[in-house]
C-alpha cells in the first residue's frame, strides 16, 4: 500500500488525463497539494476551464496520477462546494508560496481540480 504522507512533500506530480478528441493518454506537470487520510489529491488549473487537461478530465474523470515513481490512478473533478474550493487553493499556497502574496493573483483565479484516489 502506498504512503502518501511520504509523497506529499514531492515538489509536483504527473497527472494523465484521456485525451478528449485523441482518446490518448495525455501527460502534464503539476503542482499537487495531497490529504493523505482522504486519500484525496487537490491541484489548481491555472488556465482555468480552458486548459487542456481540464477538459479532458470532464469528459474522461478516471485519471493516473504519478508521483515520485508511485503510480495511482483515481477519478478527477473540480471541487464540489466551497469549503472544498478553499481547502484546495489554502493547501496549494501554504506548500508553495515562498514569499507571502506572490501566489495570490493564482490561488484567486485558479480552478481547484479534486482527485479522489483509489486505494
Amino acid at each position: 500500500m502506498t504512503d502518501l504522507r511520504a509523497l506529499a512533500g514531492e515538489d509536483f506530480c504527473y497527472l494523465t488525463t484521456t485525451g478528449r478528441v485523441t482518446g490518448r493518454p495525455h501527460e502534464i506537470e503539476i503542482w499537487f497539494a495531497l490529504v493523505p487520510g482522504a486519500h484525496t489529491l487537490y491541484m489548481l488549473s491555472g488556465g482555468g476551464d480552458r486548459s487542456d487537461w481540464v477538459k479532458n478530465l470532464r469528459r474522461y474523470p478516471d485519471v493516473e496520477v504519478r508521483i515520485a515513481g508511485e503510480r495511482l490512478g483515481g477519478r478527477a473533478r473540480e471541487a464540489k462546494d466551497a469549503e472544498e474550493d478553499e481547502l484546495a487553493r489554502r493547501l496549494l499556497v501554504e506548500k508553495y508560496e515562498s514569499s507571502p502574496g506572490r501566489l495570490e493573483s493564482w490561488r484567486r483565479r485558479a480552478l481547484p481540480v479534486v482527485v479522489d484516489l483509489a486505494m
